[in-house]
């Protein structure tokens, strides 16, 4: 296994996390015994930062994680979130103190206001008697070692949010087709911090097979999955790439893939990134997602519908296009649903000729 420093904290974490966010399931409820088999092996594999959350398979990941920890707790940095994100500092220290029971554990050392933008940071967290105060008094206390923040707003956000100088660490959204956070993540790293990647296999859609992402290493990767964790990895601003594994065989494979001394040379990223601008070129020829056709009359998510017919067109990933394609159906703004007015093409400021693409995104997508 590959370590990195973790910002400026001191810490040394595995380039490849755990993130108990997808732990095997019996039932409605989680498979202890194969959960804890599934994390034991990651740590004898190396990983040392280990990621959860008050939510994460309903609300039993945390207990879970807490009794795999026994025997290893000093071994490994845990980190998990707190979504409570009210104006009420008592009522953000009550999910602390019950995260610390679920846990078993004496404190927490990356603990993070999860999934926080801007908005919610500056209107909620900061106000006098807020969660900010609750937290400075809790981290005084011992119960946690290092504040953090978990991110899915707009990258400009990440950008603020690392500027107010409250927090060691960021967990956010990178991978091969959504690379838009790469900016923040260099801002983040040169502020100090560490920079936790989620989704670095795209959540699971970038692990099914597809020529064309096996295409971006030709002859060097074994599957998509490994390219796409190796192209997370190979920015240098990154400290750890958490993933979701719910079985040993997925351990084995990603910690394999996580222990190359180097994810890739300088010019293998730079042939991937050249590739994945050619295709962004390609997708926007088909459609830029401007969203100037819209609204359609008849409530047809035009936009929408061509970006899953762009995973499955540029970069083979039908099985999870159809899936993006089937929920449209459900909501009835599928491409199936266009009548052929024909309101929408004038607004086109590509001219694409959208009902003809409707029809082929249908066509290669929609119900057999």
């Amino acid at each position: 296994m590959q370590y990195r420093d973790f910002g400026n904290t001191g810490l040394k974490v595995s380039a490849l996390g755990f993130g108990a966010m997808r732990l095997p399931m019996k039932g409605k409820h989680v498979d202890e015994d194969k959960a804890i088999e599934t994390i034991h092996r990651a740590f004898e594999l190396g990983i040392n930062y280990l990621d959860t959350a008050y939510f994460y398979n309903e609300h039993e990941s945390e207990v879970v994680v807490g009794k795999a920890l026994k025997g290893w707790r000093d071994k490994v940095t845990l980190s998990t979130k707190n979504p409570d994100s009210s104006v009420d500092g008592d009522s953000w220290r009550r999910v602390l103190d019950e995260q610390i029971k679920k846990l078993d554990v004496d404190r927490i050392d990356i603990y993070n206001f999860h999934g926080i933008g801007w908005e919610v940071f500056e209107q909620h967290i900061m106000k006098p008697g807020g969660p900010m105060e609750a937290a400075r008094k809790a981290q005084d206390e011992g119960l946690f070692t290092h504040l953090s923040f978990s991110f899915h707003d707009e990258p400009e956000s990440l950008i603020k949010l690392a500027d107010t100088g409250e927090f060691t660490s960021v967990t956010c959204q990178y991978n091969l087709l959504d690379r838009a956070n790469e900016p923040s993540i260099a801002h983040a790293h040169e502020k100090g911090m560490g920079v936790v990647i989620m989704g670095p296999v795209g959540g699971g859609r970038l692990g099914a097979p597809s020529p064309e992402i096996q295409a971006l290493l030709p002859g060097v990767s074994k599957s998509s999955a490994e390219v796409a964790l190796r192209f997370v990895l190979s920015n240098p601003n990154v400290s750890c790439a958490i993933s979701g594994m719910s079985d040993v065989r997925m351990v084995e494979e990603n910690c394999a893939t996580a222990s190359r001394e180097e994810p890739l040379t300088s010019e293998e990223r730079a042939a991937v990134i050249a590739q994945l601008e050619e295709k962004k070129k390609l997708a926007e020829l088909y459609c830029t997602g401007c969203g100037y056709c819209m609204p359609c009359p008849h409530e047809v998510d035009i936009p929408g519908n061509f970006s899953a017919m762009n995973e499955y067109r540029l970069y083979g990933l039908r099985e999870h296009a159809a899936a993006r394609y089937e929920k449209l159906f459900q909501e009835q703004k599928a491409a199936e649903h266009c009548q052929e007015c024909g309101e929408c093409e004038p607004k086109c400021p590509q001219k694409i000729p959208i009902i003809e693409q409707l029809k082929e995104t249908h066509k290669a997508l929609g119900r057999k």
